[in-house]
Protein backbone atom coordinates (compact mmCIF):
# COMPACT_ATOMS: atom_id res chain seq x y z
CA UNK A 1 0.00 0.00 0.00
CA UNK A 2 1.78 3.49 -0.84
CA UNK A 3 2.58 5.54 1.78
CA UNK A 4 0.49 9.12 1.94
CA UNK A 5 4.17 10.89 1.37
CA UNK A 6 4.42 8.92 -2.24
CA UNK A 7 0.77 9.87 -3.25
CA UNK A 8 1.63 13.51 -2.60
CA UNK A 9 4.57 13.53 -4.56
CA UNK A 10 3.39 11.60 -7.64
CA UNK A 11 0.96 14.51 -7.16
CA UNK A 12 3.44 16.96 -7.21
CA UNK A 13 4.85 15.53 -10.02
CA UNK A 14 1.80 14.65 -12.62
CA UNK A 15 0.73 18.12 -12.37
CA UNK A 16 -2.42 16.65 -9.68
CA UNK A 17 -3.39 17.11 -6.19
CA UNK A 18 -4.59 15.31 -3.54
CA UNK A 19 -8.05 17.13 -1.69
CA UNK A 20 -7.94 17.33 1.77
CA UNK A 21 -11.50 17.52 3.27
CA UNK A 22 -12.00 18.88 6.68
CA UNK A 23 -14.48 17.29 8.87
CA UNK A 24 -15.63 19.44 11.26
CA UNK A 25 -19.33 17.13 12.35
CA UNK A 26 -18.20 13.55 12.41
CA UNK A 27 -21.40 12.72 10.64
CA UNK A 28 -19.55 14.58 7.67
CA UNK A 29 -16.78 11.59 6.89
CA UNK A 30 -18.76 8.74 5.85
CA UNK A 31 -20.69 11.04 2.97
CA UNK A 32 -16.74 12.35 2.17
CA UNK A 33 -15.46 9.13 1.76
CA UNK A 34 -18.23 7.63 -0.05
CA UNK A 35 -17.90 10.68 -2.80
CA UNK A 36 -13.98 9.94 -3.00
CA UNK A 37 -14.80 6.06 -3.64
CA UNK A 38 -17.19 7.24 -6.13
CA UNK A 39 -15.20 9.61 -7.67
CA UNK A 40 -12.68 7.47 -8.05
CA UNK A 41 -10.14 9.44 -6.60
CA UNK A 42 -8.01 10.06 -3.77
CA UNK A 43 -8.25 12.60 -0.79
CA UNK A 44 -7.56 12.72 2.63
CA UNK A 45 -10.12 13.36 5.37
CA UNK A 46 -8.81 16.09 8.02
CA UNK A 47 -9.45 17.38 10.79
CA UNK A 48 -7.77 20.35 12.48
CA UNK A 49 -7.80 21.57 16.03
CA UNK A 50 -9.94 24.53 16.02
CA UNK A 51 -12.92 22.21 14.66
CA UNK A 52 -12.48 20.45 17.89
CA UNK A 53 -13.37 23.73 19.96
CA UNK A 54 -15.65 25.55 17.77
CA UNK A 55 -17.60 22.91 15.87
CA UNK A 56 -18.39 19.55 17.05
CA UNK A 57 -16.04 17.09 15.56
CA UNK A 58 -15.03 16.50 19.52
CA UNK A 59 -11.48 15.79 19.19
CA UNK A 60 -8.67 13.51 17.33
CA UNK A 61 -10.11 10.30 18.71
CA UNK A 62 -13.69 10.91 17.89
CA UNK A 63 -12.58 11.98 14.14
CA UNK A 64 -10.37 8.42 14.19
CA UNK A 65 -12.60 5.96 15.51
CA UNK A 66 -15.57 7.60 13.06
CA UNK A 67 -13.10 7.31 10.16
CA UNK A 68 -12.44 3.28 10.46
CA UNK A 69 -15.95 2.95 10.23
CA UNK A 70 -16.03 3.62 6.69
CA UNK A 71 -12.15 3.88 5.72
CA UNK A 72 -10.48 2.54 2.29
CA UNK A 73 -7.19 2.99 2.39
CA UNK A 74 -7.22 2.73 -1.33
CA UNK A 75 -8.86 6.32 -1.60
CA UNK A 76 -9.17 7.75 2.00
CA UNK A 77 -6.42 8.16 4.60
CA UNK A 78 -6.56 10.85 7.75
CA UNK A 79 -4.37 13.74 8.19
CA UNK A 80 -4.32 15.94 11.08
CA UNK A 81 -5.03 19.71 10.09
CA UNK A 82 -3.79 23.14 11.14
CA UNK A 83 -1.94 22.20 15.09
CA UNK A 84 -1.18 25.61 15.84
CA UNK A 85 1.77 26.32 17.71
CA UNK A 86 -0.21 29.48 18.95
CA UNK A 87 -3.81 29.41 17.77
CA UNK A 88 -6.58 31.71 16.35
CA UNK A 89 -7.33 33.39 19.65
CA UNK A 90 -3.93 34.09 20.76
CA UNK A 91 -3.46 31.21 23.08
CA UNK A 92 0.16 28.77 22.75
CA UNK A 93 -0.65 25.44 22.49
CA UNK A 94 1.35 22.36 23.92
CA UNK A 95 1.60 20.68 20.29
CA UNK A 96 3.90 17.56 20.66
CA UNK A 97 1.88 15.73 23.11
CA UNK A 98 -1.01 16.13 20.35
CA UNK A 99 1.26 14.82 17.48
CA UNK A 100 2.38 11.92 19.44
CA UNK A 101 -1.40 11.37 20.13
CA UNK A 102 -2.48 11.11 16.58
CA UNK A 103 0.71 8.97 15.48
CA UNK A 104 -0.24 6.51 18.10
CA UNK A 105 -4.49 6.41 16.28
CA UNK A 106 -3.49 5.91 13.61
CA UNK A 107 -3.51 9.17 11.76
CA UNK A 108 -0.85 9.26 8.31
CA UNK A 109 0.15 12.73 8.10
CA UNK A 110 0.38 15.80 10.21
CA UNK A 111 0.43 19.37 10.29
CA UNK A 112 2.00 21.90 12.28
CA UNK A 113 1.24 25.22 11.96
CA UNK A 114 4.09 27.64 13.35
CA UNK A 115 3.26 30.81 11.29
CA UNK A 116 2.45 33.13 14.02
CA UNK A 117 5.91 32.96 14.77
CA UNK A 118 9.04 34.32 13.57
CA UNK A 119 10.94 32.04 10.81
CA UNK A 120 13.38 30.83 13.42
CA UNK A 121 10.58 30.14 15.70
CA UNK A 122 8.42 28.13 13.14
CA UNK A 123 11.79 26.03 11.96
CA UNK A 124 12.23 24.82 15.21
CA UNK A 125 8.95 23.78 16.43
CA UNK A 126 8.54 22.56 12.85
CA UNK A 127 11.63 20.72 13.16
CA UNK A 128 10.41 18.77 16.31
CA UNK A 129 6.90 17.59 15.08
CA UNK A 130 9.00 16.74 11.64
CA UNK A 131 11.51 14.73 13.34
CA UNK A 132 8.36 12.91 15.47
CA UNK A 133 6.56 12.04 12.79
CA UNK A 134 9.61 10.53 10.50
CA UNK A 135 10.59 8.17 13.61
CA UNK A 136 7.00 6.23 12.54
CA UNK A 137 7.34 7.05 8.86
CA UNK A 138 5.03 9.91 8.54
CA UNK A 139 4.93 12.94 6.47
CA UNK A 140 4.49 16.80 8.31
CA UNK A 141 3.28 19.47 6.75
CA UNK A 142 4.50 23.31 8.00
CA UNK A 143 2.86 26.84 7.04
CA UNK A 144 4.94 29.96 6.06
CA UNK A 145 3.32 32.97 5.47
CA UNK A 146 0.14 33.95 6.27
CA UNK A 147 -2.64 32.58 4.84
CA UNK A 148 -5.78 34.92 6.67
CA UNK A 149 -9.06 34.34 7.66
CA UNK A 150 -8.78 32.37 11.03
CA UNK A 151 -8.42 34.97 13.12
CA UNK A 152 -11.11 37.04 14.89
CA UNK A 153 -12.30 40.33 14.04
CA UNK A 154 -12.17 41.65 9.63
CA UNK A 155 -9.64 40.78 7.39
CA UNK A 156 -7.68 43.57 5.50
CA UNK A 157 -9.87 44.62 2.42
CA UNK A 158 -9.16 41.17 0.52
CA UNK A 159 -8.53 43.40 -3.32
CA UNK A 160 -5.68 45.13 -1.03
CA UNK A 161 -4.36 42.00 0.30
CA UNK A 162 -4.04 40.60 -2.85
CA UNK A 163 -2.43 43.23 -4.47
CA UNK A 164 0.25 44.28 -2.16
CA UNK A 165 1.15 40.52 -1.80
CA UNK A 166 0.27 41.36 2.18
CA UNK A 167 1.58 37.93 3.72
CA UNK A 168 2.25 35.93 1.09
CA UNK A 169 4.94 33.47 0.94
CA UNK A 170 9.11 34.68 0.41
CA UNK A 171 11.08 32.18 -1.78
CA UNK A 172 13.83 32.95 -0.20
CA UNK A 173 12.50 32.09 3.03
CA UNK A 174 10.72 29.48 1.88
CA UNK A 175 13.91 27.65 0.96
CA UNK A 176 15.76 28.11 3.85
CA UNK A 177 12.66 26.71 5.84
CA UNK A 178 12.34 23.63 4.01
CA UNK A 179 15.97 22.91 4.28
CA UNK A 180 16.24 24.06 8.13
CA UNK A 181 12.71 22.42 9.31
CA UNK A 182 12.42 19.01 7.48
CA UNK A 183 9.03 19.75 6.63
CA UNK A 184 7.96 17.58 3.49
CA UNK A 185 5.34 19.53 2.61
CA UNK A 186 4.81 22.99 2.55
CA UNK A 187 1.76 25.58 2.77
CA UNK A 188 1.78 28.65 0.93
CA UNK A 189 0.07 32.34 1.12
CA UNK A 190 -0.27 33.59 -2.54
CA UNK A 191 -3.46 35.19 -2.57
CA UNK A 192 -5.53 32.58 -0.54
CA UNK A 193 -7.82 32.83 2.76
CA UNK A 194 -8.89 30.68 5.28
CA UNK A 195 -13.20 30.00 6.14
CA UNK A 196 -14.38 32.03 8.46
CA UNK A 197 -14.74 30.38 11.50
CA UNK A 198 -16.38 33.07 14.22
CA UNK A 199 -19.81 32.09 14.93
CA UNK A 200 -20.59 35.66 13.56
CA UNK A 201 -18.75 35.30 9.70
CA UNK A 202 -19.03 31.06 9.41
CA UNK A 203 -22.14 31.07 7.67
CA UNK A 204 -21.12 34.33 5.40
CA UNK A 205 -19.62 33.09 1.44
CA UNK A 206 -16.38 33.57 1.30
CA UNK A 207 -15.06 36.36 -0.80
CA UNK A 208 -13.59 34.19 -4.45
CA UNK A 209 -10.17 34.59 -4.44
CA UNK A 210 -7.54 34.93 -6.55
CA UNK A 211 -3.93 33.03 -6.83
CA UNK A 212 -1.00 34.80 -7.96
CA UNK A 213 0.70 31.78 -10.41
CA UNK A 214 4.15 33.59 -11.07
CA UNK A 215 4.57 33.75 -7.44
CA UNK A 216 3.54 30.09 -7.14
CA UNK A 217 5.64 29.24 -9.43
CA UNK A 218 8.65 31.16 -8.01
CA UNK A 219 8.21 28.79 -4.71
CA UNK A 220 7.73 25.69 -6.57
CA UNK A 221 11.48 26.20 -7.40
CA UNK A 222 12.85 27.64 -4.36
CA UNK A 223 11.20 24.93 -2.12
CA UNK A 224 11.79 22.06 -4.60
CA UNK A 225 8.49 19.86 -2.27
CA UNK A 226 4.72 19.45 -2.69
CA UNK A 227 3.17 22.91 -1.89
CA UNK A 228 -0.28 23.04 -0.12
CA UNK A 229 -3.05 25.44 -0.47
CA UNK A 230 -4.91 26.15 2.50
CA UNK A 231 -8.74 28.09 1.77
CA UNK A 232 -9.47 25.99 -1.07
CA UNK A 233 -13.17 26.93 -0.82
CA UNK A 234 -13.84 29.74 -2.75
CA UNK A 235 -10.72 30.25 -5.13
CA UNK A 236 -11.25 31.24 -8.17
CA UNK A 237 -11.53 27.93 -10.64
CA UNK A 238 -9.30 28.77 -13.22
CA UNK A 239 -7.02 29.70 -11.07
CA UNK A 240 -6.64 26.78 -9.01
CA UNK A 241 -6.49 24.76 -11.93
CA UNK A 242 -3.09 26.59 -12.97
CA UNK A 243 -2.17 26.35 -9.12
CA UNK A 244 -2.19 22.79 -9.60
CA UNK A 245 -0.35 22.63 -12.68
CA UNK A 246 2.42 24.43 -10.85
CA UNK A 247 2.76 22.83 -7.72
CA UNK A 248 -0.32 22.40 -5.50
CA UNK A 249 -0.14 19.28 -4.48
CA UNK A 250 -2.71 19.13 -1.81
CA UNK A 251 -5.26 21.41 -1.48
CA UNK A 252 -7.81 21.83 1.75
CA UNK A 253 -11.31 21.98 1.44
CA UNK A 254 -13.53 23.03 4.49
CA UNK A 255 -15.93 25.69 4.06
CA UNK A 256 -17.42 24.79 0.94
CA UNK A 257 -18.73 20.96 2.34
CA UNK A 258 -19.09 22.49 5.98
CA UNK A 259 -21.71 25.13 4.83
CA UNK A 260 -23.34 22.42 2.82
CA UNK A 261 -23.62 19.91 5.65
CA UNK A 262 -25.36 22.69 8.13
CA UNK A 263 -27.38 24.43 5.83
CA UNK A 264 -29.53 21.10 4.76
CA UNK A 265 -29.11 19.98 8.32
CA UNK A 266 -30.98 23.76 9.02
CA UNK A 267 -33.32 23.69 6.46
CA UNK A 268 -34.08 19.96 6.57
CA UNK A 269 -34.05 18.90 10.35
CA UNK A 270 -32.50 15.84 8.45
CA UNK A 271 -29.22 14.33 9.33
CA UNK A 272 -29.51 12.39 6.04
CA UNK A 273 -30.34 15.15 3.97
CA UNK A 274 -27.30 16.69 5.55
CA UNK A 275 -25.19 13.85 4.72
CA UNK A 276 -26.74 13.23 1.13
CA UNK A 277 -25.77 17.35 0.67
CA UNK A 278 -22.33 16.51 1.83
CA UNK A 279 -21.80 14.07 -0.71
CA UNK A 280 -23.09 15.85 -3.44
CA UNK A 281 -20.65 18.98 -2.38
CA UNK A 282 -17.78 16.75 -2.04
CA UNK A 283 -18.29 14.71 -5.49
CA UNK A 284 -19.15 17.96 -6.85
CA UNK A 285 -15.41 19.69 -6.03
CA UNK A 286 -13.57 16.56 -7.04
CA UNK A 287 -15.07 15.96 -10.38
CA UNK A 288 -15.98 19.36 -11.63
CA UNK A 289 -13.92 22.02 -9.63
CA UNK A 290 -10.80 20.22 -9.24
CA UNK A 291 -10.93 17.71 -12.26
CA UNK A 292 -9.54 14.87 -10.44
CA UNK A 293 -12.25 12.13 -11.41
CA UNK A 294 -10.94 8.85 -12.22
CA UNK A 295 -7.06 10.18 -11.03
CA UNK A 296 -6.50 7.72 -8.20
CA UNK A 297 -4.79 4.89 -10.03
CA UNK A 298 -1.90 7.18 -10.87
CA UNK A 299 -1.80 8.56 -7.74
CA UNK A 300 -1.51 5.37 -5.51
CA UNK A 301 0.07 2.83 -8.22
CA UNK A 302 -2.66 0.61 -7.51
CA UNK A 303 -5.45 -0.42 -10.11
Amino acid sequence: MARVADIVRNAFDAGLTVPAFNVPYLPMVEPVVRAVVDSDAFALVATARLSWFKFASKGPEAVAEEFARHSDPNYVRLHLDHLPVIDEDGVEVDFMPVIQAVIELGYESVMLDGSRLDIEGNIAATRQAADAAHVSGLPCEAELGAVMGHEEGPMPPYEELFASGMGFTDPEEAARFVRESGCDWLSVAIGNVHGAVSKATRDQKKVQARLNIEHLRRLKDAAGVPLVLHGGSGVRREDLLSAVKAGIAKVNVGTEIRQAYETALRETDSEDEARQATYERTKWIICDYFEQQGTRSQLTGRP
